[in-house]
């Protein structure tokens, strides 16, 4: 059955939005980190904000090509470094959407110290991390969210560090906003990072994502829809739940919490303009 003539059209609404040139892609089948970029780009679209005003910013990874995919004015910094470039984009033009995009190696391992100080100062960011356990980049390392007792290429015996729960270390660092969801959740991930957009302050928003070859493959979930249905028969909305019990476990049949987490309102930060003497 032909399509009406009224419902044909040109282009997709993102067409403008990401760089068609540079397609293919490099991601491996499978992996979340596309998901997470369309939501980014769907909330870009619908926040009403001019697109020379968004601005988006990546360090090494996986994740950091997303500034070069996105047809904005966008940054692809030195490894764990894209918090403190995205601050001086920030504190130099106020009046931008400054979106740092990354993982979680690149920010909360080599740019932790970043990470944690731009939330107890509360800058007037948004964060996007994927998080996919493991350097998927760099061949499958053991990462600072890998689970307790998982195999990746440094940890063949399983991982015998206690990871990262980043929605509890984000929170006690003072973040205004602090939210956790899979790729499955694209409704939820756009809905936040609108909700980023016009919120002052530190926006965390963590995207549980797949990476079927260097972290599923190892830990026996073969294919990116295999993580995906353990999102799906896994994941809780968290209700009252301790920020502490947000650990993951993918070993064990345990919730993965996921949800809007923290939203206060203290000030965001504001830089002293120091009066001088003529």
């Amino acid at each position: 059955m032909s399509l009406p003539v009224a419902s044909i059209v040109d282009k997709h609404p993102l067409d403008d939005l990401i760089r068609a040139d540079r397609m293919p892609h490099i991601w491996c089948p499978g992996c979340g980190i596309g998901i997470a970029m369309r939501c980014y780009a769907q909330a870009v679209l619908e926040s009403g904000v001019a697109r020379h005003r968004h601005v988006v910013v990546s360090g090494i990874g996986c994740s950091g090509r997303v500034a070069g995919y996105m047809n904005l004015d966008s940054y692809h910094t030195t490894h764990g470094r894209p918090i403190p470039f995205a601050v001086g984009l920030k504190l130099a033009k106020p009046e931008l959407k400054v979106t740092v995009f990354s993982g979680e190696g690149d920010l909360a391992a080599i740019g932790g110290n970043h990470l944690i100080h731009a939330a107890r100062r509360n800058i007037d960011l948004a964060v996007i991390c994927t998080n996919n356990f493991n350097y998927g980049m760099t061949g499958g390392q053991v990462g600072p969210t890998t689970p307790l007792g998982a195999l990746t290429t440094t940890s063949p015996y399983g991982n015998p560090e206690p990871p990262f729960n980043l929605p509890y270390l984000l929170a006690a660092a003072g973040a205004n906003f602090v939210s956790r969801w899979t790729a499955l959740h694209v409704r939820q991930i756009k809905q936040d990072v609108l909700y980023a957009f016009s919120k002052p302050g530190f926006s965390f928003i963590e995207v549980l994502s797949p990476c079927p070859v260097g972290f599923g493959r190892p830990n026996g979930i073969e294919e990116g829809v295999g993580e995906m249905e353990l999102y799906r028969e896994r994941s809780v909305l968290a209700d009252g739940v301790p920020l502490e019990e947000m650990r993951i476990d993918l070993r064990e049949d345990r919730p993965i919490y996921v949800g809007r987490l923290i939203d206060r309102d203290q000030a965001p930060f504001r830089p002293v303009r120091m009066e001088t003497s003529s």
